[in-house]
């Protein structure tokens, strides 16, 4: 049952970044039809992203029982939030709220992006990787050559940021203003 969940995440991730691609694409060549197309589900989608995300994260850590390290809990600081406050703000129907949400999946991304490299021996790991029970060098999956854990965190926090991107940038918002006896 792990490997059929597992190999399920990974191929949820090459999904995720083939949304990715297509997601960037038409930010780029029709933004304003991208826009009309998500109109009012930004936050819901965003909402799944970072449910999987969270789920994903508590198979691997309580069910596979791979050990998270060091940079794998930062990750989980700036995604586990995602998922209750998204599905909050959705359902309130709420958009001025998520810009303040757009720091958590771009300093996810970062960390993800570190992990990476670290994974990949491009940089030499911090002695703080070493010390704990978990490694974070260490692939706990290697599907399809590359989608390890930190490439499925990054696909998501690339995919939240976009779709909380899209949200904050909501063209209903109006601008706050002072009440009249202030």
């Amino acid at each position: 049952m792990t490997h059929g969940v597992v190999s399920t995440l990974a191929g949820l991730g090459v999904v995720g970044q083939v949304l990715v691609v297509l997601l960037v694409l038409l930010l780029v060549v029709a933004r304003d039809r991208l826009r009309a197309w998500l109109w009012g589900y930004e936050l819901w989608a965003a909402f799944l992203v970072a449910a999987v995300a969270t789920g994903g994260s508590l198979f691997f850590s309580e069910v596979a029982n791979f050990v998270p390290c060091e940079l794998c809990w930062f990750q989980r600081i700036c995604m586990y939030p995602l998922s209750l406050l998204a599905l909050f703000l959705a359902y309130h129907g709420d958009y001025r709220v998520t810009r303040y949400l757009l720091p958590f999946p771009v300093i996810g991304a970062g960390v993800s992006v570190y992990h990476i490299l670290i994974e990949n021996h491009v940089v030499s790991k911090p002695t703080a990787c070493s010390i704990g029970a978990a490694d974070c060098g260490v692939k706990w999956i290697n599907y399809f050559g590359y989608m390890t854990i930190p490439t499925l965190a990054l696909t998501g926090f690339v995919l939240l940021t976009i779709l909380l991107g899209l949200a904050a940038a909501s063209p209903e918002e109006t601008a706050a203003t002072l009440p009249a006896d202030a």
